[in-house]
Order: structure tokens, then sequence, then C-alpha cells
């Protein structure tokens, strides 16, 4: 059965708020992100689970890219939404190539507007964008 592209963007969407709830209740409640994805009562799509995944396998270098290019912000002072937005997008850009530039962009700058601060869609906006440059340039050119 053929999957209508509508229904797989919309379960993206899902799958990356359910990340983004993952990634947040970790840190607000100092836990590790793969016990906290074990612990959901209702199993996680699989993009969300290989999203965590891949959150907690390269959070260090994440956190290194994203405040390379965070200009004036250390990733430990950035709202803690900021913060699991950007490690969300910065893994998909580095690590699946599969994601379009685009895709990625849109959706970490909406989530932003839903879930963060007045100022979050810009700034999370301008850092992965900066991101997205320095790791897809031929991407970057295309947008």
């Amino acid at each position: 059965m053929a999957v209508d592209p509508a229904d797989a963007i919309g379960s993206r969407r899902e799958a990356r708020e359910t990340a983004l709830g993952v990634l947040y209740a970790a840190e607000a409640q100092g836990r590790d992100l793969l016990e906290v994805l074990a612990d959901r009562p209702v199993a996680p799509s699989e993009y969300a689970v290989e999203i965590v995944q891949g959150v907690a396998a390269t959070i260090d270098e994440l956190d290194e890219l994203i405040g390379r290019h965070a200009e004036g912000w250390r990733t430990d002072r950035m709202p803690a939404v900021d913060r699991a937005l950007l490690r969300m997008a910065v893994y998909e850009l580095c690590h699946r190539a599969d994601v379009p530039t685009s895709a990625v962009l849109s959706e970490v700058v909406d989530l932003a507007g839903d879930y963060s601060t007045d100022r979050s869609s810009r700034f999370v906006n301008g850092v992965v964008s900066a991101v997205a440059a320095a790791a897809r340039p031929k991407a970057s050119d295309a947008t």
C-alpha cells in the first residue's frame, strides 16, 4: 500500500513533536534521553525514536555545531525548548540526508513558534540556517 505524501509529512511533524517532548522531558527531569524514550506509555513512531536515539548518540557533536553557529550564545544558556529544537534539526541536517533542508528548516521554525518564546523562531531559524549552509552547502544554495 502506497503512503500518501501528505500523510508522510504529517507523521514527520508528529514525530518531531514527540521527539521534542522526549528531549525536553529528559532535560527537565535530569534523566537520560533513552530512558525517557523507553518510559513512554505509548510507543512513539519509528521516526521519533530515530531522532531521539540519533540526538542521544551525537549530542556532543550537535552541541558543538550549535555553539559554533549561535553567535554570542552558549548552548547551556539557551532556553531548554530551543536547545532541544536545535539538537533535533542539526541532527537531521547532519545525519539524515534523506530529509530535505527546507523541511528541516520550516518544521523547526514552526515548532519554535508553537512551543517556545516569541523570539525563538528567528533565533532557531538563524542557527539552523547557518548550520545548514555549512553542513549542506549545495542544498542551501537551492533554497
